[in-house]
């Protein structure tokens, strides 16, 4: 039995996973506080599929990038968890999850995250044998350097963008791209717990204390202090 969570981004997801089936997904995707609902609505979820902490043989998180304190909400639940049954942890990315949206997609996917000052979070997959390969490394990235990387692929297929598509981004993607770029629909541009348990169920995990999330970059609050350190 698998408990998977992500609260990366607005979207707070969660699922249950045993004998290769999901047996219960909760999923929302809402600008709300996760601190306050995440916890109740593991609990509904649990007491809904008749499944008590005892049943739970690993617990898997989205492991980042994303909000700071979104990461920090789900990871801190999950650790917690984890610890206290005494169980794996496994962690997926979250770059990963929105890349699974495109998985029946023959080119290539490229899952966004707004990073803002025209900054992405990004990965660039591709089904392969019904997996999803990660072909570019999840990164930190210009939005610009990004699309010239892909325009400079020497290939004709189209690209399929899931995850941020506000319109400004679209309109970048697009001025770039051309009619190589296609996105996902409204409801293929969030992440799904489903994806996560089941992806999960392949892996071994790790010890609870041993798991940090992936943020790919540093806070500013952090990296000021960083700098104001050096300078000293």
């Amino acid at each position: 039995m698998i408990l998977g969570m992500d609260t990366s981004s607005d979207t707070m997801t969660i699922a249950l996973f045993d004998n290769d089936a999901v047996i219960g997904e909760y999923t929302t995707n809402l600008k709300k506080n996760h601190s306050v609902r995440l916890l109740p609505a593991i609990a509904a979820l649990m007491e809904e599929c008749g499944v008590k902490p005892a049943n739970l043989e690993k617990i898997a998180v989205a492991k980042g990038p994303g909000s700071y304190t979104g990461l920090r909400i789900g990871v801190t639940v999950a650790k917690t968890m984890a610890w206290d049954a005494g169980i794996p942890l496994v962690g997926i990315s979250s770059l990963a999850l929105l890349a699974e949206n495109g998985l029946y997609f023959s080119g290539k996917v490229v899952a966004l995250m707004d990073a803002r000052r025209g900054n992405v979070y990004a990965g660039v997959y591709q089904t392969d044998k019904g997996a999803m390969k990660n072909l570019i490394p999840d990164s930190h990235i210009a939005l610009t350097d990004l699309l010239e990387q892909l325009k400079q692929d020497g290939e004709t297929k189209t690209i399929l963008f899931t995850g941020t598509l506000n319109e400004q981004i679209c309109l970048t993607i697009k001025d770039i791209l051309g009619e190589r770029a296609v996105f996902a629909s409204s409801d293929y541009t969030y992440s799904r717990a489903s994806s996560l348990v089941k992806l999960a169920n392949k892996l071994p995990g790790e010890p609870a204390d041993n798991f940090v999330p992936d943020y790919l970059k540093l806070a500013e609050a952090e990296s000021k202090w960083l700098e104001s350190r050096r300078s000293e």
